[in-house]
């Protein structure tokens, strides 16, 4: 039969023995040692002058005094005087006071240092996967400066790449902003989580801020999808409709007959006729106009030659503004 256990060393009690207690207690006291194994100095090579009862020294190299000879042991105090034992590999201990933790590997003690680099995830009050490494299940997330300023970097491969921050509801996507799918910074939403419309853009180099609908049909009940300003032109001149109610309509280079009307017929309509039309003459010819706005559909151009040629033809440039509702 074995002296003692294969792992530990500790002592049997063999049959027919005396002083079994002797045994016994030599083995309880191995245990006390190496249980919750807390060494109170590593790599000690002389025993404290006033050892603490229970303390654990790790011993070093070149070990002196009552721990000559006794290289590379641990040695426990009990009873005024040392127990000694020999630590095998995978031995695991806590540095009293510090916290440290070591790990023997057959041949002396090794500290085990935390290493956060490379780590395949971490989940705090959750769980990472593979493509959310990083889980935070909190209240709020704080990031702070350490002394200046503080920059949140989101970084991405290629131009084709997505770096945004995606907002969501019920896991499910409503607003998303950042460099999607280009080097242009957007904001889109959606209200399914598939079908995205792009509220805001501003591509470098452009120094414009557009939106998806900036330019298009304004409604005067602006709702998802309605445009800022709406324009338009044709054989009557140009106009510019805002999503506030302004209209603004012009043209360039109406002719008129000296001494008769011309009716300009508006490019688009105004809600009302309170709207005011303004009139400058080009060329060499001088002359005077007046103007009649009867309707909000056309107006009355009426222009005198000052140089008394009734055959004479001004060119008139008209702008008028008011209303579209």
């Amino acid at each position: 039969m074995s002296q003692s256990t294969p792992r530990l060393g500790l002592p049997f009690i063999q049959s027919a023995q005396a002083q079994k207690h002797v045994t016994h207690n030599e083995a309880l006291r191995a245990l006390d040692a190496i249980v919750q194994l807390a060494i109170t100095e590593f790599g000690r090579t002389a025993p404290p002058s006033s050892p603490t009862e229970g303390e654990i020294y790790g011993i070093g190299t070149g070990a002196a005094g009552d721990w000559s000879g006794r290289d590379g042991q641990i040695a426990m105090r009990f009873d005024s005087g040392w127990d000694y034992l020999t630590p095998r590999a995978g031995w695991i201990a806590v540095e009293a006071g510090t916290g440290a933790l070591h790990i023997h590997d057959g041949t002396d003690w090794t500290p085990q240092s935390v290493d956060f680099d490379n780590l395949a995830g971490v989940g705090i009050n959750a769980t990472a996967d593979g493509t959310n490494r990083l889980a935070v299940s909190s209240p709020a997330t704080l990031l702070t400066h350490e002394g200046a300023g503080h920059q949140v970097k989101v970084n991405k491969a290629s131009s084709t790449d997505t770096a945004s921050l995606l907002f969501q509801s019920n896991w499910s996507g409503r607003a998303e902003m950042g460099l999607a799918g280009n080097d242009a910074f957007s904001i889109k939403v959606s209200a399914d989580g598939a079908s995205w419309d792009e509220v805001l853009a501003a591509s470098p180099g452009t120094s414009v801020i557009t939106t998806a609908n900036m330019v298009g049909t304004v409604s005067a009940s602006p709702g998802v999808g309605d445009a800022v300003i709406e324009t338009g032109s044709g054989a009557n001149g140009s106009y510019t409709k805002l999503a506030d109610g302004t209209l603004i309509c012009a043209v360039a280079g109406f002719p008129t007959a000296s001494g008769a009307a011309a009716t300009w017929t508006l490019p688009a309509s105004f809600a009302t006729a309170s709207y005011a039309v303004t009139a400058s003459v080009t060329g060499t010819t001088p002359a005077v106009i007046t103007l009649d706005a009867p309707t909000t559909g056309w107006v009355d151009v009426h222009s005198f030659d000052l140089a008394g040629a009734d055959t004479a033809t001004p060119i008139v440039n008209l702008i008028a503004v008011g209303r579209w509702f």
